[in-house]
Order: C-alpha cells, then sequence, then structure tokens
C-alpha cells in the first residue's frame, strides 16, 4: 500500500484548503433553520466556494450531481439536495463538504440541529462529536490506523450506539480519496504505523440503533436499515512529530 508522506510547502497548502472548508461549513451552520431547503444550502455552498477560489470537491465526483452532501436524520450520508427536501424543528442536519484549492482537497463534516431537538437527537450528535476528538487523541506517531477506528468504536457502543458499516474515513490529498482507509471500527494496535506527514480524513458515522445501512433509489443516499437517527463528524488532520493537528478548524 502506498501512503503519501506530505512536504511542508504541501501540508500549507492543504491548511489553505483546510480552512476554506471550515469557513463554508461555519456560514452552512448559520443557515441551517426550519424552512431552507437543502438545494438553498447547496446554492450557497456553491456560491461561497467560488467566492474563496476554490473548487467543489464533490461536484461530479464518480457522477455525484452536487456540492453538498445533504443527510437528514435517518440519512447517513451522501444525500442529495433537493429543492423538495425542506428542513423541520428538530431535525439532524448533516453537512458534509469539501474543495479542491490550487491542486489539494480538504474535507469536514458536521451535524447541525435544525432548531430544537430532542435529548435523544441531542445525546447522539455529542456522542458522535465526542468519538471524533478521542480518534484525533489516538492520531500520533507510533500508534496505528487500527487505534483510530477502535477509539471511535469503543466511545459509541459504550454509549448504546453503533458505527454505520459500510463507510470508512480515508487518506486525502491531491486526491480525494487515498490510501489507507480509516475504519471507524476496529483492533487497538493493528492496521498500518501513523508516520508524520500522513494526512487522513477521519470521519465517525454513528447511528441510534442497527448499524446496518440501506442505499436509496437514487443510488447514493444511504440510510439506516431501521429508520432510527444518524450523526457523522469529519476533520482533515495531519499527523506531525508532535501529534495531530486539524486542518480542517479555524485557526
Amino acid at each position: 500500500m502506498s501512503v503519501e508522506i506530505k512536504s511542508q510547502d504541501e501540508i500549507a497548502l492543504m491548511r489553505q484548503a483546510g480552512r476554506i472548508v471550515c469557513e463554508v461549513l461555519d456560514a452552512l451552520e448559520q443557515a441551517v433553520v426550519p424552512g431552507v431547503t437543502t438545494w438553498e444550502l447547496d446554492a450557497l455552498a456553491a456560491k461561497l466556494t467560488a467566492e474563496k477560489g476554490a473548487k467543489p470537491a464533490f461536484k461530479g465526483y464518480l457522477g455525484f450531481p452536487c456540492v453538498l452532501c445533504a443527510s437528514v436524520n435517518e440519512e447517513v450520508v451522501h444525500g442529495i439536495p433537493s429543492k423538495r427536501k425542506k428542513l423541520a424543528e428538530g431535525d439532524l442536519m448533516k453537512l458534509d463538504f469539501g474543495v479542491v484549492y490550487r491542486g489539494w482537497y480538504g474535507d469536514s463534516a458536521r451535524t447541525v440541529p435544525v432548531g430544537k431537538v430532542s435529548p435523544e437527537a441531542r445525546a447522539l450528535v455529542e456522542a458522535t462529536r465526542e468519538s471524533l476528538h478521542k480518534a484525533i487523541q489516538a492520531m500520533r506517531p507510533g500508534n496505528r490506523i487500527g487505534d483510530i477506528g477502535y477509539a471511535v468504536q469503543r466511545h459509541v457502543e459504550a454509549r448504546g450506539y453503533s458505527v454505520a458499516r459500510g463507510f470508512t474515513g480515508h487518506g486525502i490529498g491531491r486526491r480525494l480519496h487515498e490510501q489507507p482507509e480509516v475504519p471507524n471500527h476496529g483492533q487497538a494496535g493493528s492496521g498500518m504505523k501513523l508516520r508524520p506527514g500522513m494526512v487522513l480524513a477521519v470521519e465517525p458515522m454513528v447511528n441510534q440503533g442497527t448499524d446496518e445501512v440501506e442505499l436509496l433509489e437514487d443510488e447514493w443516499t444511504a440510510v439506516t436499515a431501521d429508520g432510527k437517527l444518524s450523526a457523522h463528524f469529519e476533520h482533515t488532520i495531519l499527523i506531525t512529530d508532535h501529534g495531530p493537528e486539524v486542518l480542517t478548524r479555524r485557526a
């Protein structure tokens, strides 16, 4: 397996790409209110991406038709924005977004409550956010890929949730998806050793009920098999000599 180690100049460009992703997601999060359509959110993402001198990472990728992956409630990931999909009070909106900036990719996701959500929904969101934090803490030189997935799985399963199967994080750089795959479950101490200069997109997808997912007829949108809620968080993370550096957050 070939894993690209990034140079300092390349990392500097990935920091810029990551910052753009964060800034656009910040604006999208503010726009998530009852009554807005996922189509309108996609249009806003496209406008802001162009204004920042970047290109959408997802539109056209393997045929995906939009700038933003917009998944609501039981939709786990890869939801297609639609003029007919209007957000309602209590929904969970998953915003998954990436850009290409001067040939380098950034990728991040967050789950945004729409207005006031149920305590159960909020607990799922917090557990998923925390699982990403646990994963990042495990991303130190000398640790292994399995330590990342183990940190996610241990945290969410202890709270009665499950890791959505069939989806993984990934290496990222000149391409949106590079080696290695980064599962959200696994055995501590297993897999490839983490080295400085590796950049990984880590993205826990956590279900309220079963870990099983199904694909809708659009051949993109993945939903929980039992119709229960799902949450999703993601960051692009650099491994350094001193530990992990999150590239998709504000400096």
